[in-house]
């Protein structure tokens, strides 16, 4: 038999809500993220890509680590900070 599974996604506030309710699934024991501010979210821009392509890429051990810590995701992670870096590189005109 098959068993298809779905990946559910919530927003911040409804994760708060199932913790209050006792209805997150999430270990104990995984870390919580410190908040990047409001300053970062306010020029922050999510983008679908229009492809991927894979590469091979040597990261200093500590920065991979940080990523790592915060659990699953973190090579998206990874990439999503470097498209906000390059989105704020396109629209900054002292740029050379």
């Amino acid at each position: 038999m098959n068993e298809t599974s779905t990946i559910a996604r919530h927003s911040l506030s409804q994760i708060k809500a199932m913790r209050e309710r006792g209805e997150d699934q999430t270990s104990p024991e995984a870390p919580e993220a410190e908040s990047l501010g409001t300053d970062f979210w306010s020029s922050a821009r999510v983008v679908m890509p229009a492809g991927k392509t894979s590469v091979h890429l040597r990261l200093d051990n500590d920065v991979v680590d940080w990523f790592k810590a915060a659990g699953k995701g973190h090579l998206t992670r990874m990439n999503a900070v470097l498209r906000a870096y390059v989105e704020a590189q396109k629209h900054n005109p002292s740029r050379s």
